[in-house]
Formats: structure tokens, sequence, C-alpha cells
């Protein structure tokens, strides 16, 4: 199986580093993910945390795709919850226009209250030409060429069946909960099937991975992670430590625990055992394609990991590639 890797990039603030340090390592990693091979570049959305400075995702997405040429773009997500979905469909109407067949629209449930979330995804597909307009009065001129492509996220079966439903894209964020992966990537699929004349589902996996060219390298930055994490599951919510934070550290017994749960997410190791790590969880779970989350203290850390993952898939090099006219992409689904 010829397997695609995307990146999402949760925009990491490591320790004794600022946001905006972080805003332009993430500028520079997408820089070098366009042409190292990558399929798609996702910008996450968090609020009210030293761990991550990437609290408007549409911004950065809008910047990244002025200095990439390949990728598409997207967010990983927009948390619609927090948002009227007029100004959503204005904003990526905007960045389709500008960049046609490049832009995706990655959408989260979380964030706010959600009991509106499908009424708002349902007007954000009608003001993005997604779904035919049923809105008295709906304003016209929203409407992109090439209309972003359209992804739900989630990590359990709700928002994948809902995603099948609608015939949206899905991705699962194996990252925060593994368990019910196959499960739900199943229910995308069957009830996305069960709408005849669609294009095939697209489902993809979103799965936080961190290699580097020793095995002894690769274990000191999955540490760091791992008690970032734990620490951040337990009310602590900070940077991504330094190695020597976190070779310094004295665990308690309750990181500990969560540090045994952690790791078991985290996909790490030397290059050659995580080739085998990630082609193994594609295969299990049906899919053809990895969204890649790396988190480092040091943003070169996360470069060199990108890098090596690009050589063991043997991701297309596109550095001596002119750009395309319109970035390729699966053709949208039906509206149905």
């Amino acid at each position: 199986m010829s397997l695609r890797l995307s990146v999402l990039d949760q925009t990491p603030v490591g320790e004794g580093h600022t946001p905006a340090e972080a805003l332009r390592a993430s500028v520079a990693l997408a820089e070098a993910a366009d042409l190292l091979g990558y399929t798609r570049y996702w910008t996450a959305e968090h609020h009210h945390s030293p761990g991550f400075a990437g609290t408007a995702p549409e911004i950065l997405a809008g910047a990244l795709l002025a200095r990439t040429r390949h990728m598409r773009i997207g967010t990983g997500g927009v948390l619609l919850p927090r948002y009227e979905a007029l100004k959503v469909a204005e904003v990526f109407g905007v960045l389709a226009a500008l960049h046609p067949g490049r832009v995706d629209l990655g959408i989260g449930r979380a964030g706010g209250p959600a009991h509106n979330f499908e009424r708002q995804l349902d007007e954000l597909r009608m003001r993005l030409g997604l779904a035919p307009s049923v809105l008295p009065g709906l304003p016209s001129g929203l409407v992109a060429p090439v209309p972003p492509q359209m992804w739900l996220l989630g990590a359990g079966t709700r928002s994948a069946q809902l995603a099948g439903r609608l015939g949206t894209s899905f991705a699962f964020a194996h990252f925060l909960f593994p368990a019910p992966a196959r499960a739900a990537l199943e229910a995308y699929r069957g009830a996305y099937a069960a709408v005849p004349g669609r294009y095939p589902a697209q489902g993809v996996l979103a799965v936080r991975v961190v290699t580097a060219d020793t095995a002894a390298k690769a274990e000191e930055l999955a540490a760091s992670v791992v008690l970032w994490r734990s620490r951040k599951d337990l009310g602590e919510d900070l940077p991504l430590p330094s190695p020597h934070t976190t070779r310094n550290h004295r665990w308690t017994g309750q990181e500990t625990q969560r540090a045994r749960s952690n790791g078991r997410v985290l996909v790490s190791g030397a290059p050659e055992q995580v080739r085998e790590q990630l082609t193994r969880l594609a295969a299990d779970h049906g899919v053809d394609e990895l969204v890649v989350n790396t988190l480092t203290h040091d943003p070169a850390d996360r470069l060199r990991s990108y890098e090596l993952l690009a050589e063991l898939f043997e991701l297309p090099d596109r550095s001596g590639q002119d750009a395309p006219a319109t970035a390729s992409a699966p053709a949208p689904a039906p509206v149905g």
C-alpha cells in the first residue's frame, strides 16, 4: 500500500520559547513539508494553553497558503461552536477564492455548547456551496469557484456517522483516544456508502509520532512529550519541557500512571521502528493517509522527524518542481 502522509500542526511552544517563535517555526515547517512531499498541512485551534500558540488557525492557514505551492492547507480544525457559520463561510470562501483547489476546512465539535452544531454545519455547507440552499435570503457571492474540501474531525462514532451521512471527509483523532478508531472509521464508511453515487469515502487517521536519527534521541524526545501530556492530564498545562527538564524531573505516582497510558498512544522510536508501526496502523484501520502530529521542545527536532518520515515513506521530492496551476485533490462528493 502506498501511504500518503500529512501534517497536523498544533504550533507547540517549547519551554523557554515564545508563542511568536512557535508561530514562525510553524511557517518554516510548512515550507519544508511542502517540498518534502506531504499531502496536506493542517493548523489546529487551541485557546488558553501555554503549550500551543495556534489560537487562530484560519489566519495561520492563510499565511501558509501564501508561502507554499503544492500541499493542501487547512484547519484541523475550526471549533465551530465558538463562531457564527456565516463568518466561517466568509473566511474560507476568501481563502478558497485566492487559492483554488488547495483549501481544506476541518471542523471540530469542541470549544463551546454544541447543541446547535448540526444546524451550524448545515448552514456552513450551504453557504459554501457544498449543499443545496434551503435558507431564505441566503446572501450570494460567498461561494468560491472551487469550494474548500470539508472534513469533520472526531474521536468517536458520533462525528464519524455524521460525516458519512453528509458526505464530507472524516479524520479520526487517534492521538487523543485510539480505542474507538476502527469502529468510528467503519461507521463513517457505512454511513457514507448508504447514499449511492458518491465518490469513494475519504477517511484518515491522525497519529502522534516522533522519530530521530537514533533510538536514544527518539526516546529522549518521546519522554518529553509523555511528561508534557501527563502533566496536562493532571491539570498542569505547561509548555513542552526540554530534554534537560525531563531528565531531571521527579515523576509523581500520578504522573507515572498517566505516562503508561500516554506512552501507548505515541508512536516513537528509531526510523525503521516507526515506519513499521505506522504501516501497521494504516493497514489495520484501512486508510491510505496518516496525518502526523509531532511535538518537540526544539523546532529543529520536529523538522528532522518529518524529514525522516518523508525519506522512510519515499514521499515525492518537490524541491525541483514548479508550482502546479492548482493543487491536486480528490473530487468532492456530489451534493445530496
